[in-house]
């Protein structure tokens, strides 16, 4: 009896099947970014990373263009089992040789590049419009400017983007997440806060008077706390978002690097699924503040897991990666934080969930301790071996091996 089927069976004693964990996770897609390849750089626009937003580091080997970032996600895909997306945002444009089209002008076409890669790999595409890094961001503010032009400027963004995302749902057969984000807000206590936010409001309500095709395009909306520069205020705030996505029926979208540090995000999801049919995350790791770094098998990763899964919300919950780290080897980054997402789905699967809620009804609280910790040692590292490898993926360190050959072949040569 190998070491799968020696787990299989202690799992078993607890009413769990691993086969049906196994097959369950490898339907369940995470949407990974693009961004992590090339610092959040992007091919449409020579400005710095703005928006309170930064990748820190220097590792060699960035992407630069979009046929590396394609080459490097290509490897990632390889590298992380089941089901994926790919995740691009606005800045990513792929123009042809002479040409050039503002954000506001933005069109399908230039990211057919874009297409035919995710058809290649058999993935759907998710996408963001980029309210930052750009010389139409005014004193910090997009989407709730005073400045008319400015304001109306980002309107006809976020209206092309979502003609492109019903594009890229079309072509590519797979629904189409949109997430709109603003890093708009204030270094200084502001004088006013209704006005930026009302503002912020009508300018959400011309972008969705576009029409679009509900079936097959999602609008979330993405609130934060703060960013560097943006410490006292952020228009889109919380309680905005939330409130934004419930009147206008959209989909609320949470990072969990994007509330106050004793917030978490895995506490909030029950609440949100008993008043929307469908919810969507970005899964980061926030060190004392939204610092994006590389996911780990945290205990708040883990939490979002069971979240889902403890409340059958994997059809109802859009997992998508947000984070981008210089520091280290961006294969390696991209490659550990989707398969830790992974692991975290794939213990959340092999936990008797059910029996747990039967122990808390019965205010048994000795024995939902007792057993949860002895859940913390079972044997889930042969699963997830047997899952990697129906997978065809490598399961254990090897997959490091490729990283480093791909970094002395291909990164260290850029």
């Amino acid at each position: 009896m190998n070491a799968y089927e020696i787990a299989k069976e202690k799992y078993r004693e607890y009413g769990i099947d691993t086969e049906a964990a196994i097959e369950r996770l490898s339907s369940v897609p995470v949407s990974i970014h693009c961004w992590q390849g090339d610092d959040v750089s992007g091919f449409d626009s020579p400005a710095s990373l703005s928006g309170g937003i930064q990748a820190t580091g220097n590792y060699p080997g960035r992407a630069r263009t979009p046929e590396e970032l394609m080459a490097d996600m290509e490897k990632v895909f390889s590298l992380v089992p089941g089901k994926k997306k790919l995740n691009i945002h606005a800045c990513y444009a792929i123009f042809e040789e002479g040409e050039y089209a503002n954000r506001d002008e933005l069109l399908p076409k230039h990211f057919s590049a874009w297409v035919d890669f995710a058809k290649r790999h058999g993935v759907g595409i998710d996408f963001n419009p980029t309210f930052f890094s750009h010389p139409m961001v005014k004193d910090n503010l997009t989407l709730s400017s005073p400045d008319e032009e400015v304001r109306a400027f980002w309107v006809r963004h976020g209206k092309a983007c979502l003609k492109i995302a019903e594009y890229f749902a079309r072509e590519t057969g797979v629904e189409c997440v949109i997430n709109f984000w603003i890093p708009d807000g204030y270094k200084e206590i502001p004088a006013d806060r209704l006005g930026p936010r009302a503002r912020f409001k009508k300018s959400l309500d011309e972008i969705l008077s576009t029409p679009y095709d509900k079936s097959l395009v999602y609008v979330t909306l993405e609130s934060k706390v703060f960013g560097i520069g943006l410490e006292s205020y952020t228009v889109g705030s919380a309680e905005f978002c939330l409130s934004y996505s419930t009147k206008a029926g959209i989909t609320p979208l949470m990072d969990n690097g994007h509330y106050h540090p004793t917030e978490v995000v895995s506490d909030k999801i029950s609440s949100l699924l008993l008043f929307n049919e469908k919810i969507a995350l970005h899964v980061t790791r926030s060190v004392r503040w939204d610092s994006d770094h590389v996911v780990i098998l945290d205990d708040e990763t883990r939490e979002i897991a069971k979240e889902i899964v403890r409340n059958d919300a994997l059809d109802r919950v859009f997992i998508a990666l947000d984070y981008f780290d210089a520091s280290v080897n961006r294969i390696a980054a991209w490659t550990v934080g989707a398969r830790n997402m992974q692991k975290a789905l794939l213990m959340a699967l092999l936990t008797p969930s059910s029996e747990f809620k039967a122990y808390q009804d019965k205010a048994d609280y000795t024995r939902m301790l007792v057993m949860s910790e002895e859940m913390k040692t079972m044997p889930f590292g042969e699963v997830w071996e047997e899952y990697c490898k129906r997978e065809g993926n490598p399961a254990g360190r090897e997959w490091f091996d490729e990283v480093l050959e791909y970094e002395r072949e291909v990164l260290t040569k850029r």
